[in-house]
């Protein structure tokens, strides 16, 4: 028999296995860089880890508040992440294949996270908010109007 934990469910979420995702290839990506921009490397994986970090951390909080507010963190990592990758990339740090990469994996991110974020204020306004429904209704949501090539 598997070990469960109510409180691990945001494992089973796509939004959480996406923006590990994306911190995965952002660490493959940017250790590849020169010693000289260790300061950079440091804060994009920061960033980038910091989105699933925070996607967790308010699942666990249980309260669809607290939810919403780390889910506005992650959203904010993701910006300033997305906003680093472009910043390597005009200094010419980042070649365009993984500048790329990196774009199209965290629009599929930012995009899903909105829209779960959307979801989530209309059910704390209309009161349907349901902790127990908590995984099915996040990757419901999540998955909705999200267009994969």
């Amino acid at each position: 028999m598997g070990k469960r934990n109510k409180n691990r469910g945001y494992q089973k979420l796509r939004v959480w296995e996406d923006a590990i995702e994306y911190y995965v290839i952002v660490c493959r990506i940017y250790q590849k860089l020169p010693y000289e921009l260790r300061r950079v490397v440091s804060q994009a994986t920061a960033s980038a880890d910091s989105v699933h970090r925070n996607i967790a951390e308010g699942y666990c909080r249980r309260s669809i508040n607290e939810y919403l507010n780390f889910l506005n963190y992650s959203l904010a990592s993701l910006g300033e992440s997305v906003s680093g990758n472009i910043a390597c990339f005009r200094a010419r740090q980042l070649i365009e294949e993984n500048f790329n990469a990196l774009d199209s994996l965290s629009f599929k991110l930012e995009n899903g996270l909105l829209r779960l974020v959307e979801s989530l204020q209309r059910k704390r306004r209309d009161g349907s908010w349901t902790e127990s429904l908590i995984i099915k209704e996040c990757n419901e949501e999540y998955n909705v109007g999200i267009n994969i090539s």
